[in-house]
């Protein structure tokens, strides 16, 4: 018989990028290439061209989407796949510089664009931030389809967005259709649908790794902007009452626990756990235990009733699907 799927590490994924810096490295051990700036690290990951692997025990090597195909009730329960993919991706940002002015669909979007394109709502925590950095989310107010053209066509694109100034510790909901960048300075985490359907509508007139210009996608980006949305968007708080985001397709929020504490992670849904701070154990009755520490994920399946603990205490980033 085989036995219930257990807690799973991955291997993270690199993503070099010219915004990004060397913080994923200092602040999280992640294994850099040399002399490459690196902007994000997928932790949990499953589309065609980025999987997530298992890192240890005995399922190392097997693929998160194999899971999906072979392991569907363990690993899901009550959630739902997003068009034949795991629900949710979950990454690490280091934005050293600003990053470029961007836009996800939402799904009415994505299916009149076509071409694979897939809806993307997120979410992001602030871990780290420089005094005075920004968000820039959505177009000022007034600002219509016509003045973003001319400012695109000028290289003016920054002068017309809104700015929202941020600290460590603040959560960010960011519905699909937002226009938005992140600032320089400041490093988070992000949850999101399992996209990677990503419209550039302005790079701030820099060169990509390659010395090229990066690839604009300004019909699909004006396609898929929502000009009402600006600011921090509201959203509903998770129902712990821990600080974080609570909405139809996530719940993402931050639990600091003190030196032997406990918290449990509920089954029906898949569940994510990233430490950001000291050191914690994933186990449960019939679980081996899985030690997480600073910038490590685990994703604990659908069927096991799980609990979170921390000998010396820490803090914890924790996604319920």
């Amino acid at each position: 018989m085989t036995s219930p799927l257990p807690p799973l590490k991955f291997t993270p994924i690199i993503k070099p990028l010219p915004w990004g810096g060397r913080k994923l490295e200092t602040m999280f051990s992640k294994a850099l290439p040399d002399g490459l700036p690196c902007g994000e690290s997928w932790e949990v990951v499953d589309l065609p061209e980025d999987q997530s692997v298992v890192a240890e025990g005995p399922l190392a090597a097997t693929s998160l989407s194999s899971l999906v195909k072979t392991r569907p009730d363990e690993l899901l329960g009550e959630a739902k796949l997003l068009m034949g993919r795991f629900p949710l991706l979950f990454k690490l940002i280091d934005a050293t510089q600003t990053l470029s002015v961007q836009v996800h669909p939402d799904e009415d979007a994505a299916a009149r664009i076509g071409g694979g394109a897939r809806p993307k709502t997120e979410a992001w925590h602030i871990l780290q931030a420089d005094p005075g950095a920004v968000l820039y989310l959505g177009l000022q107010e007034g600002v219509d389809r016509e003045d973003l053209r001319a400012a695109l066509q000028a290289g003016t694109v920054g002068d017309l967005l809104t700015t929202v100034e941020v600290q460590a510790g603040d959560f960010i909901y960011l519905p699909s259709g937002c226009l938005h960048a992140i600032g320089s300075g400041i490093l988070l985490a992000e949850i999101q649908q399992s996209s990677d359907t990503t419209y550039r509508v302005f790079d701030w007139n820099r060169m990509g790794l390659d010395g090229k210009p990066r690839q604009l996608h300004v019909e699909q980006a004006l396609e898929s902007i929502n000009f009402d949305l600006r600011g921090k968007p509201p959203h509903a708080n998770p129902l712990s009452g821990r600080p974080g985001i609570r909405c139809k397709l996530f719940s993402f929020e931050r639990a600091s626990l003190g030196p032997g504490a406990e918290t449990p992670l509920e089954a029906g849904r898949p569940r994510m756990v990233c430490c950001i701070e000291g050191h914690g154990t994933v186990g449960g009755t019939g679980i081996d235990p899985v030690a997480i520490g600073v910038g490590q994920t685990c994703l604990v399946p659908a069927c096991r009733a799980a609990s979170l603990t921390s000998e010396a205490g820490g803090v914890f980033l924790l996604v319920r699907v």
